[in-house]
Formats: C-alpha cells, structure tokens, sequence
C-alpha cells in the first residue's frame, strides 16, 4: 500500500497492485484469456479487458500478455494496477439508512435491493458501508476491513442485517453466526412446483469452475471443492409455476439459497446470475410469455427478501427477533401469480 506521506502521483511506477487472480482448473479448453476473463470479473467488459492487455497489466505464470493469448489448465492468471483496489478506498457518503433498531452496541438495518452492501469492482460508491461510515464514526472493522459488517446479502436482495458498533459487539455476533446460532428467514419466489411442503437441502457450495460469477453444488468426491451449507425450506403458497418459499439458513455461504434452490430445480424468479430470468415453466402461449415479462418488469431483480434475523444481544444477553415486510415490488409480483394461479383454477 501507499506510504502515508506519499500521493499517488509520487508512487514510484514500477510498484503494482494486485486486483484479482485466478488458476485456470484442470479441465479448461484453450480460450482466449478476454473472454475467459469475461466470467470471471464483474461488470468488466471485453473493451475494458483488453485495453488491460494492451497496457501490460494482465499476467499469466507472471509474464505479461496480449488479449489473444489463450489460457491452459493451471495457468495463474493475475491483473495488477499501478493503483490500489477501489474498494479500499473508502468515501463516506450521505445515503439515508432505513434503521429498524438502534442502541449504543449495535444496529439493524433494512437494505433495500439495490444497494451493495461493500465496495467491490464496478461498485466504488452508494453502497450500505459508503453510508455507515458517514452516520457513525469508528465503527469496528470485520476480518475483511469492512467496517460493522457481521454479514452480508446480496445487491439484489432486500432486507435484514445486523452491523456492529463495538469490537466486543463484532466478536460476539461473528462467533453467533459462526456458530450457527442466529436465525436467519428468508421468503423466496422460485420457478416450479415445489411437490413437498417443505425439505432440507445439503450439498456444498464452492466458485462455479467455468464462471467466477456464480457458485455451484459440489457432492461426493468433491465436496472438498465447497464448503458445507444446509438451507432449510417450507412451502409458503403454490401458485402453479412459480411457488413461494420460506427458507431459513443454517449456514452463511456466498449465494446459498440462489444456489440451493437452483440445484433442486427451482431457480428464484428472475435471478438473472442463475438463469431466472427466462421462462423455465409454463406453457407457449404468447399470452403466457407477456404476462411473465410483465412480473419481470414489476420485479427486477430476483425475488428473495431477507424477512427475519434474530441473534442474541452481546450486552443484555436477550434473545432479539426482528421482521420486515415484504417490499412493494416483490409484494406485487407475488400478487399477479397468485391472481394467475386462481384464474387457471376456475378454468
């Protein structure tokens, strides 16, 4: 990192910083390492790739190479900057916060989907820690350097976090949520017609091999590729093709319900990452399709909503539960399938 006295423009210009690196798995075809790179950075574009390469900043074994070179199984493939990553530079800013509950250890927040809870690549503002850092002053740094975050959901997804105010605060609700002992609902919409009233499912999650972007079921022998994860679930409605969900977390991983539910055969609604985003069942009808396309302008993004946190409060020792209603938008569209699955009921 820059020496505090330095500015970037004295940093001397042989000193690089290193914003992502990758191996290529084993079984990867020759592709060109523009298009490989493609699936695996977010928000970068093919242009913005190869002027990368162009100006030397993408490595492979640590020699330097043009947008044409094509990737082989275990090459190491690094990108560096003459500038640190943007999200660690951190700017306060003055976004309003929807704050369910407050005391002087910690709060809970409603997150509206949207919203990126940290800073990450193509993401340098407007995000939940840009707010924090602007309403509270020395809030605690996690294990990453972000500062009160216990956990975290995902941009598209709404609803509810706990950030913590205090060191003690961060220690004692990491370890609860480390231990599996907070309780986390989530209400989902996803495609299909769920058959049992409600199930568990099990398999470990680990990075997609071919997309960086999204993660993946690993089972049997390479489970050890994931970390474990358990989503528990309970059919809420069914409204013929799409059934509505609630699903409680046993474990925390990166996308874990998208990613669950998708294993199973029932992809969340309009969950563009994991293919949502299409008509996966129904019928051919133009009718059909038209009204589908319509709930997925009413909802744009995937229709998950963090309905439910509870935890115990580090201080009082208190078991605390809060709850969020449903947003409009998801509200809405839940409302349409439900008018649909009454109008195929009477024909």
């Amino acid at each position: 990192m820059l020496d505090e006295a330095q500015t970037p423009e004295e940093q001397d210009d042989d000193e690089l910083y290193e914003h992502y690196t990758f191996t290529v798995e084993k079984g990867q075809k020759p592709l060109r390492i523009d298009k490989y790179l493609m699936n695996f950075v977010e928000n970068a574009t093919r242009n913005k790739i190869q002027t990368a390469a162009k100006d030397g900043s993408i490595y492979v074994n640590d020699t330097p190479v043009k947008s044409n070179y094509k990737v082989k199984p275990y090459d190491k493939i690094r990108v560096l900057f003459q500038h640190p990553p943007y999200e660690y530079l951190l700017t306060p800013e003055n976004i309003p916060l929807n704050i369910v509950y407050e005391d002087e250890y910690l709060l809970v927040i409603n997150k509206p989907a949207g919203m990126v809870v940290h800073p990450g690549h193509g993401n340098y503002s407007g995000t939940l820690i840009n707010a924090l850092i602007y309403h509270f002053e020395n809030l605690p740094n996690n294990s990453s350097n972000r500062p009160g975050l216990v956990h975290r959901i995902d941009k598209d997804t709404s609803g509810l976090l706990v950030v913590a105010k205090t060191e003690t605060t961060m220690a004692h609700l990491s370890k609860q949520f480390f231990d599996k002992s907070s309780e986390r609902e989530y209400v989902a919409l996803v495609w299909g017609h769920v058959e049992n009233d409600e199930g568990t499912v099990e398999g470990h999650i680990g990075r997609h091999p071919k997309n960086r972007l999204q993660n993946t079921v690993y089972e049997g022998d390479e489970a050890i590729k994931g970390k474990p994860a358990v989503t528990h679930y309970k059919v809420l409605e069914r409204f013929g093709y799409t059934t509505l969900l609630s699903c409680k977390l046993e474990t925390g991983r990166t996308h874990q319900i998208r990613v669950h539910m998708k294993h199973i055969g029932h992809t969340l609604f309009n969950d563009s990452r994991y293919g949502g985003d299409t008509i996966l069942k129904g019928t051919t009808f133009t009718k059909y399709k038209q009204y589908v396309d319509n709930c997925f302008k009413i909802l744009p993004r995937q229709a998950l909503h963090a309905k439910t946190l509870g935890f115990i409060h580090p201080v009082s020792q208190k078991f605390m539960l809060f709850e969020c209603a449903i947003p409009e938008d998801m509200q809405e569209c839940i409302s349409k399938w439900r008018d649909y699955a009454k109008h195929q009921e009477l024909l």
